[in-house]
């Protein structure tokens, strides 16, 4: 049977899965999945290529962020061959539309140890309309990336090239340097994703753009709100 957040699901070794909402003053724990969807597709069945927990103490306002390898295996609840952990979004929409979110959550939850409270979905769009709106970030590249099959959004190539040292990027530039993953490894992919969030942060933070941000967000909301899936109101 599927479950729905707040329900309990028994594991045939005798131990249990319960995905909590969230109380308002505890420890808030959100996995923030990144798909891998191009523009004019649909739907939540794809693979989960970013993957990073993000927890909340309210009493202190500090922020952890953990990114999960998305070529982890793993148990996934109802399966009994360990699957890629990126997969289990995708299985959970096989089984039920809508289901994904729960699935992925479950399965996070279950290999870490750790309660996962909601979920937040994005895609590629998503991502690039943010940060266009806040008018791009300042990112530190550490060292010269070359790569010349950077996939595009139409499974062609889009090579991407950057000299090392403090660029300026578009939208569209920082989601290119937060996917590429070619001549590393997933780890540094997953370095760059979380250096992105931090120079969204502080741009958005900046003293510049945060006037202009809140006059944009009810407009901003309505460009990414195909883009973005999540069990928050």
């Amino acid at each position: 049977r599927l479950l729905n957040p707040g329900e309990r699901l028994t594991l045939d070794d005798g131990s249990s899965i319960v995905i909590q909402p969230w109380n308002g003053s505890s420890r808030l724990n959100v996995l923030v999945m990144g798909i891998d969807r191009r523009p004019g597709e649909t739907g939540l069945g794809y693979r989960t290529d970013t993957m990073m927990l993000v927890s909340f103490n309210p009493a202190t306002k500090q922020l952890g962020i953990l990114s999960i390898p998305r070529d982890l295996f793993v148990q996934i609840p109802g399966y009994s061959a360990r699957q890629r952990i990126n997969t289990a979004l995708s299985l959970g929409e096989l089984q039920r539309s809508g289901y994904g979110p729960t699935l992925a959550m479950q399965t996070v939850q279950l290999n870490l140890g750790i309660g996962v409270n909601a979920f937040v979905i994005a895609d590629f769009t998503a991502l690039i309309k943010v940060i266009d709106a806040i008018g791009g970030i300042d990112v530190d590249v550490p060292y010269a990336i070359t790569d010349y099959e950077f996939p595009d959004m139409n499974y062609g190539y889009d090579p991407l090239i950057l000299s090392a040292g403090l660029q300026h990027m578009d939208g569209y530039t920082a989601q290119k340097y937060s996917r590429t993953r070619h001549g590393d490894s997933d780890f540094d992919r997953a370095a760059r994703q979380q250096q992105v969030i931090f120079a969204i942060r502080d741009q958005v933070l900046s003293l510049e753009s945060l006037p202009q941000l809140i006059i944009q967000a009810p407009s901003l909301y309505s460009s990414v709100s195909q883009n973005v899936y999540t069990g928050f109101s």
